[in-house]
């Protein structure tokens, strides 16, 4: 496995690649882009931002949405996938902030998850996103890439990932890794067809040299 120092250099060097890494989501304030967070579950960022504008005008308040009616909210998010439990999602989540926070959306990931749809990934993007407060959230792209650079076991899985990266990287570069490694997998180290005979850090990837030599 890499090491923490190597794994910081990875990053860095991930950096280089895509300097403006950071989230696609768009929302005006932290309600909306936990509601963003919650949609953007095994569908695109792209697909959620052409829906959220009138999703958002619709519902600008934890109290609007709590009020709302599966029936209603449906229509409105009908184009992604899982709809039907994102909606319910959406309300649950909306009525939790309304009868256990006041309408305002907490700050720590215990609380946030307290909330219908909010798991420990979306705890940390909102966390990270809304209120730069050091969080890394793993998703299939951050996952993909930290195993096959072996910066965690090929084994581990997404808890331990979050742990091993958490230990390896200083508290501060959380967030910009985060989203570095997201940028990676997207284009750079694909699911399929990864870009290994063109990779910067090819030299240590050991899956990346296998697939050269395929």
């Amino acid at each position: 496995m890499l090491t923490a120092v190597q794994t910081q250099q990875a990053i860095d060097v991930m950096g280089e690649r895509f300097p403006n890494a950071a989230t696609s989501l768009v929302a005006d304030n932290p309600f909306h882009f936990l509601l963003a967070v919650i949609l953007s579950a095994q569908t695109t960022d792209k697909a959620v931002n052409r829906l959220t504008p009138q999703l958002f005008a619709q519902y600008p308040d934890p109290a609007s949405l709590a009020a709302a009616s599966e029936a209603e909210v449906i229509p409105l998010i009908k184009t992604i996938g899982l709809y039907r439990n994102k909606a319910k999602h959406l309300i649950g989540c909306a009525q939790g902030l309304v009868s256990k926070f006041n309408g305002q959306v907490p700050q720590t990931r215990t609380e946030l998850m307290q909330l219908p749809g909010v798991g420990q990934k979306t705890a940390n993007v909102v966390l990270a996103e809304c209120f730069n407060i050091p969080a890394l959230a793993v998703d299939t792209h951050v996952s993909r890439v930290a195993r096959r650079l072996a910066m965690v076991p090929a084994t581990a899985n997404v808890g331990e990932i979050e742990r091993i990266l958490k230990q390896k990287l200083a508290p501060e570069s959380w967030i910009a890794a985060h989203h570095r490694m997201i940028f990676w997998g997207r284009y750079q180290c694909m699911a399929r067809k990864p870009l290994c005979k063109t990779c910067p850090l090819l030299s240590i990837c050991a899956f990346g040299q296998q697939q050269v030599k395929a």
